[in-house]
């Protein structure tokens, strides 16, 4: 929503608006990306937030203090690989400044889909089931609309919030979302949920925006997301 991906920046004008809201508000950043990876936190710093929830709700940080983390069960992981290797399909996650995918040619090819090429640091994926790194939530990459069908029977208890190029989504846990880290962030700081404002263009932006005190669809969002939305 920030970002111009175009142009791999954040525009001035976003950044005074920021420097507005931040006069009278707590400015939380709500994203699908984990903030603090390789490839996010210089737009972290950038934006400088007073909290992140990252990855749809999946971890909250209050400047660098952590105040909620889930993380994924090496087991489920096991079996999203095995199904993986079946399928062909990609699944992932970026911690730090190493990536951990299946089928790392296709995330490739999202990555030159969606914005640019990227340097990537692919780790074995098994790294991941044996619990040597603890992870959040997962990302996917691939033909969104043949495949989602394929994972959603697959794994019931996993949601898939699809990306606008079509050619991924953010992979979570059912029962996590940004909407889940708006109340989890307003109990922290104390402020009635009807006092929030959310501002959103994806598909996981949807039940933020349907849940925050004003939600509000930029004029490039998905058109479900404008129709629920306050204001665009």
């Amino acid at each position: 929503t920030l970002l111009d991906n175009d142009k791999n920046a954040i525009p001035d004008s976003t950044k005074r608006a920021l420097e507005l809201l931040r006069r009278h508000y707590k400015v939380v950043l709500s994203t699908g990306r984990d903030m603090d990876s390789h490839y996010s936190v210089r737009w972290k710093a950038e934006v400088a937030p007073d909290a992140i929830i990252h990855m749809n709700g999946t971890k909250i940080t209050v400047g660098d203090e952590p105040i909620f983390e889930h993380y994924m069960d090496p087991e489920l992981l096991s079996r999203i690989y095995d199904f993986s290797m079946e399928t062909g399909i990609c699944f992932g996650t970026t911690i730090g400044d190493r990536d951990y995918y299946t089928n790392p040619e296709k995330k490739d090819r999202a990555d030159l889909a969606f914005t640019r090429a990227i340097r990537r640091n692919y780790c074995p994926f098994s790294e991941l089931m044996e619990g040597k790194v603890r992870i959040h939530a997962l990302s996917y990459a691939g033909d969104l609309d043949r495949e989602r069908p394929m994972v959603e029977s697959a794994f019931p208890q996993l949601e898939l919030f699809g990306f606008d190029s079509g050619v991924g989504a953010d992979v979570v846990e059912k029962g996590f979302s940004k909407a889940d880290g708006m109340k989890r962030v307003c109990a922290y700081y104390e402020v009635d949920e009807d006092r929030t404002y959310a501002f959103g263009d994806s598909e996981n932006d949807i039940m933020i925006i349907r849940e925050a005190g004003t939600g509000i669809a930029m004029g490039n969002a998905v058109e479900h997301l404008k129709a629920l939305a306050d204001h665009v």
